[in-house]
């Protein structure tokens, strides 16, 4: 889960090779976390976890409409935005003619605090 990655909570270890990943991932995420305490007085108190959690709060919408409305006729939007199943107008993205999407705004972060492995 994204939201697990970006705060330091992900359970998932995977292989060796995934595990060489989630490393190299996880330091490129402390240092864009640094930049940012750097560059807002504010946070520079702020711990990892917390300064994690600050961007997590900040960006998750915005992180959920780059994976569902940017992700063109993937799974996350074939059924609500191409008209095909019972969530036919739910799209929340902009429709290609410019018309504005459907009134479905909810990022479903009511997962956010429950344990990965609950989930």
């Amino acid at each position: 889960d994204i939201g697990d990655i970006i705060r330091g909570k992900d359970l998932f270890y995977g292989n060796d090779e995934e595990k060489k990943q989630r490393q190299q991932l996880d330091e490129n995420l402390k240092t864009i976390f640094k930049n940012i305490q750097n560059s807002n007085p504010d946070l520079k108190t702020l711990k990892d976890e917390e300064i994690r959690e600050y961007w997590w709060t900040a960006n998750r919408e915005t992180v959920w409409k780059a994976l569902t409305c940017d992700a063109h006729g993937s799974y996350f939007r074939k059924t609500a935005c191409t008209g095909i199943g019972g969530t036919h107008n739910q799209c929340r993205c902009t429709k290609s003619s410019g018309a504005k999407g459907g009134e479905v705004n909810v990022v479903p972060t009511y997962f956010d605090y429950v344990p990965q492995y609950l989930r």
